[in-house]
């Protein structure tokens, strides 16, 4: 692949996880597909959350409490993605709670209104990235911490990766299935770029456990929203997608608080 081509492919990837202005010619004759693009995905997650890690870091330096900075950047990263996993991960827990049958589940995870389930489950997911977040910052020095976050952010947009290449679309029309599925180069791309990530970042951040600790609790918890996915859908859909990074996002956060 050629250097452009994988500036291209960060470009779009940014577009499509995050509301972060892109330029046009990125997008330019591109017809969609995201097959390729996904490679990129833990490069995007990580120039993603580098303003919502930089707060984060000034927070500390100025003495505020872990727990209230963890919350602003946790806020100013869901408005920087368009809260685009959260919505994911509120419409499958909807779907997956309310519908007894698969039709229904995914019938329910098309509706936009929230449910107590997935009102539940982001209710859950901001306690526990917050409390591991702050837990984190808490052992760590201000930039120590920032690094995790955005080491995090990239390991769990590769999830993502992983759990959309591992099965079939769950229907023909939706959003995943009309951007198409990754390619075997691609995933290998975000595999490596994750490992990467995680060594220049985590290790002299948090030490070689810890790093262990924050990929393996991120293949843990893709591989077992996959599994419970294909079970219950039989294949995957944009907002399963959305919530196997959410998923993978507490597992890493709360692997490294617990290590450190």
């Amino acid at each position: 692949m050629k250097f452009g081509d994988y500036i291209d492919d960060i470009a779009r990837s940014t577009g499509f996880l995050s509301r972060l202005p892109v330029p046009d010619r990125f997008f330019s004759g591109y017809d969609g597909g995201m097959g390729r693009a996904v490679g990129a995905f833990p490069i995007a997650g990580l120039l993603i959350t580098i303003p919502s890690a930089a707060i984060f870091v000034v927070l500390r330096m100025a003495s505020t409490e872990p727990l209230l900075a963890a919350m602003i950047a946790l806020a100013v990263q869901t408005l920087l993605t368009g809260a685009l996993h959260e919505d994911g991960l509120s419409d499958t827990a909807d779907g997956v709670g309310g519908g007894q049958t698969r039709e229904r589940a995914l019938e329910i995870m098309r509706d936009s209104r929230i449910g107590s389930y997935g009102a539940s489950a982001l209710v859950i997911s901001y306690g526990i990235r917050a409390a591991a977040l702050a837990s984190i910052a808490a052992l760590l020095n201000p930039i120590q911490a920032g690094l995790c976050l955005v080491a995090v952010a990239a390991l769990s947009r590769t999830a993502m990766v992983w759990h959309w290449s591992a099965l079939p679309p769950a229907r023909r029309d939706g959003v995943a299935a009309s951007a198409g599925l990754p390619e075997a180069d691609a995933v290998k791309a975000a595999s490596v770029f994750a490992c990467v990530i995680a060594v220049v970042a985590l290790w002299p951040a948090a030490g070689l456990v810890p790093m262990f600790a924050a990929f393996a609790a991120s293949i843990a918890a893709s591989w077992a929203m996959t599994t419970y996915i294909r079970s219950r859908l039989g294949g995957h859909t944009g907002d399963t997608i959305g919530a196997t990074q959410q998923c993978a996002e507490m597992a890493a956060l709360c692997s490294l608080a617990l290590a450190l």
